[in-house]
């Protein structure tokens, strides 16, 4: 997706820098929004039903710059972002939404060199922004017990950073694998859960995350998000869990015409976090205000 010859300080390859090359892929989007992706190749051409756009006149110009077909439309030409990729990506598994994603990151506070545990690699949308977000220095440790699914996730994480990356590994299998290894025990600094029954592989989660480290659990209803909540609880190592969904909804801006869009971005998901106490520790018990007029104290 990216030139890889062309990185930063951190390895991370740079799409801003550079003009557009041979192999590249380009996002153009017409007057009315609609995106289209090219793989640019010498001579090639891409077709639409406004004319035809020559790969030539693409390669070598510079990232922003607006081509027009053979019958005058205009297109403008970027190469695409992630969140554009993850929504157009061929998924077996449904995709984490961008929005989720960025929840997940910041919330989970991926940092650059971190060891990162992921079970549900799914369509390998969330592991390309924690890759992003580990670094060259960091890792990325993925478990999918579908071989279908990972299938799909080495295809599109290759995709999208045009290799394997050399810091993520892929296991078909189940994280409570991973568990049982000889060197597991506190040996990551952030576990993701996207699964269908997270509270299942606590006990093991436990075992290998670090005290102080951050569980993320990425649930779709609200009887799994209840489970979930109550058996981090019970297991009396975490911190209180901490439980919200994100909502995403733009705003049409046309000079003081200024009203929210009809379209939204609702539920996707409900995100869990918790924290890993020391070994022995139990949390503090959050002191809640009663309702007027209760018995308690």
């Amino acid at each position: 997706m990216y030139d890889t010859a062309a990185q930063d300080a951190t390895g991370d390859p740079i799409a801003a820098a550079s003009a557009f090359t041979v192999g590249d892929r380009v996002q153009l989007t017409d007057t009315k929004g609609r995106k289209f992706t090219v793989h640019l190749e010498t001579g090639g051409s891409f077709h639409t039903h406004h004319g035809a756009i020559a790969h030539d006149d693409l390669i070598g110009t510079d990232e922003g710059t607006i081509v027009s077909s053979t019958r005058g439309a205009q297109y403008l030409a970027l190469r695409p972002l992630l969140t554009d990729y993850v929504l157009s990506m061929p998924r077996g598994a449904q995709v984490i939404y961008p929005k989720d994603a960025a929840q997940i990151v910041t919330e989970g506070d991926i940092y650059p060199g971190s060891v990162v545990l992921e079970a549900g690699a799914g369509s390998g949308a969330l592991t390309c922004s924690l890759l992003r977000a580990v670094g060259p220095q960091g890792r990325v440790l993925s478990y999918e017990v579908r071989e279908d699914h990972a299938e799909h996730a080495v295809r599109n994480v290759e995709t999208f950073f045009g290799e394997r990356p050399a810091n993520w590994e892929l296991t078909v299998a189940d994280i409570v694998d991973f568990a049982a290894t000889a060197d597991a025990a506190a040996s990551v600094d952030r576990v993701i859960l996207d699964m269908l029954a997270p509270w299942e592989t606590l006990d093991a989660v436990s075992s290998v995350l670090r005290p102080g480290g951050v569980l993320v659990v990425y649930v779709a209803t609200v009887t799994q998000l209840s489970r979930v909540v109550e058996a981090l609880r019970e297991q009396q190592c975490w911190t209180e869990p901490r439980s919200w969904e994100t909502m995403l909804r733009e705003w049409n801006v046309v000079g003081l015409a200024v009203r929210p869009s009809h379209k939204m971005q609702g539920h996707t998901a409900f995100l869990v976090t918790a924290r890993r106490l020391a070994p022995g520790t139990v949390t503090l018990r959050p002191q809640r205000r009663s309702n007027k007029g209760s018995n308690d104290r």
